[in-house]
């Protein structure tokens, strides 16, 4: 009976979502970028080069290790919007060509600032970004932020709430691990805007986990470590679609409105599937149903889910998982570094 009230709720509240944003949610449903990165075809124009679209990142790979590094630079200078976001090609190349992609759109100046390590930068649409904090190729744990609604090139790094954005999150939780961790706050896949038909069904989630199983298989293509992955939120739908084709240790879910899965084991992935959710976090507003279509199925916090808990006692709201001093920012670190929560 409980559960025959709740999928009742369910649907009256999807009903509700449906009536009452049918009429803007059309409107500005968001368009997912996906496919080549911009300038591909000037770049298939330019003699035998791998195709952006269908060779996979170990090709891209062996592809950039067959070329000097003067040829290497020739590239980046000439295709920098296929070099900088081309999963496989050579982390610091993939750096200076987003600099010089950068440097041509001054409406995103502030990541071009010197330091700033940028691996992937695509202006279309909102547009979608990914840095790097740390070394990459040397750190002996790397650990990847996937975040959730409402985040794009703009406002990926946006001062106000910084534990909500990826920025915020990565380097918090790289000073937890005491910079042993090399964090990348992926920004990678067109998220939804606001609460919306968008954020309750899994279009745009299923785009960001296909860019996400792409982009780990670059990590591994370079010889980075085998990431952990920290999924906020619309994120952790995203996490839940990739897992079982994702190279990942670890798959964590903070704020998680679901993952599309049944269970932990559902989800059909070797990886440590952990989940947390705080006392004061809206996210626990949401019913955890999967309808025609609309919201993202079991809590992966519930006891029945599957997934190893971690604490979050002392996190505040739906984005308070990062701020520092939490039990659940001791515990990611304690996992990144390849430990357990605690």
């Amino acid at each position: 009976m409980r559960r025959y009230r709740r999928t009742l709720v369910a649907v009256a509240l999807m009903a509700t979502l449906v009536s009452g944003t049918a009429g803007w949610a059309a409107g500005s449903g968001q368009q997912a970028v996906g496919g080549a990165p911009p300038g591909s075809e000037k770049w298939r124009r330019d003699g035998s080069l791998p195709d952006p679209e269908t060779a996979s990142p170990g090709q891209v790979a062996a592809f950039f290790r067959t070329l000097s590094p003067t040829r290497q630079r020739d590239l980046a200078e000439r295709h920098p919007s296929v070099v900088g976001n081309l999963d496989g090609v050579p982390v610091e190349l993939r750096y200076r060509a987003n600099r010089i992609a950068l440097a041509e759109d001054p409406r995103y100046t502030r990541l071009a600032a010197p330091g700033r390590q940028i691996l992937a930068f695509d202006p279309r649409g909102r547009g979608t970004v990914a840095e790097v904090y740390g070394d990459l190729l040397t750190s002996r744990h790397v650990a990847v932020v996937v975040p959730g609604s409402d985040i794009d090139a703009a406002t990926y790094d946006r001062s106000k709430d910084p534990y909500g954005t990826p920025s915020g999150m990565a380097t918090s939780l790289r000073a937890a691990t005491e910079g042993r961790t090399a964090v990348v706050a992926w920004a990678g896949y067109t998220t939804p805007v606001g609460v919306g038909l968008d954020a309750a069904t899994g279009g745009l989630a299923e785009v960001g986990a296909e860019r996400l199983v792409r982009f780990t298989e670059g990590l591994a293509a370079v010889g980075a470590a085998t990431p952990k992955l920290f999924c906020h939120s619309y994120g952790s739908v995203v996490c839940g679609l990739a897992a079982e084709g994702v190279r990942a240790s670890d798959i964590v879910v903070l704020g998680s409105p679901g993952m599309r899965a049944d269970s932990a084991d559902a989800l059909r992935t070797d990886a440590r599937v952990w989940a947390a959710k705080d006392p004061s976090d809206w996210i626990s507003k949401v019913p955890n149903v999967e309808l025609l279509g609309l919201g993202h199925g079991a809590d992966p916090a519930a006891e029945g889910f599957g997934a190893r808990r971690v604490p979050a006692r002392t996190a505040h709201g739906h984005t308070g998982y990062f701020a520092p001093g939490t039990d659940s920012l001791r515990a990611f670190a304690s996992i990144a570094t390849g430990g357990d929560a605690r």
